[in-house]
């Protein structure tokens, strides 16, 4: 793994959360994007080398409403940069941790993603990111 590629942090009014980062980290989001498949919204905030993504349900099903119906707002997981998506599930894999989903699917902000059950990563659900390359 590379590098943390971003904090998701689950919220329940996006726009009102937008307005909160933007006063926190002192810059606007740079993109704001729906992922119907999961059904969810996410906007994107980048301080410094930073990223941060918020994700706002948009149905009832969605797991990022299950998350906040458990949980309330907040961490969601922490994803981390990978050169390589399919050769990291399966280097994981031997290594003994659960994937949530062993073909990667396509993410928001033009990623393939994949993600580590949390019983199997002391309670932080792990996402893996590979830039899609054209």
């Amino acid at each position: 793994m590379d590098k943390v590629e971003h904090i998701g942090i689950a919220v329940k009014d996006l726009e009102a959360s937008n307005t909160l980062f933007e006063k926190l980290l002192g810059v606007s989001h740079y993109k704001i994007e729906e992922v119907a498949s999961e059904g969810v919204r996410t906007s994107f905030f980048k301080s410094g080398p930073n990223k941060i993504e918020l994700l706002e349900a948009t149905n009832l099903e969605s797991p990022i409403a299950k998350f906040i119906e458990r949980k309330g707002e907040g961490v969601h997981h922490i994803a981390f940069a990978v050169d390589d998506i399919e050769l990291e599930i399966t280097r994981l894999k031997n290594e003994g941790f659960t994937v949530l989903n062993e073909t990667p699917k396509k993410g928001a902000d033009n990623k393939l993603v994949a993600f580590l059950h949390p019983k199997t990563t002391n309670g932080v659900l792990v996402e893996l990111c590979q830039e899609i390359r054209q």
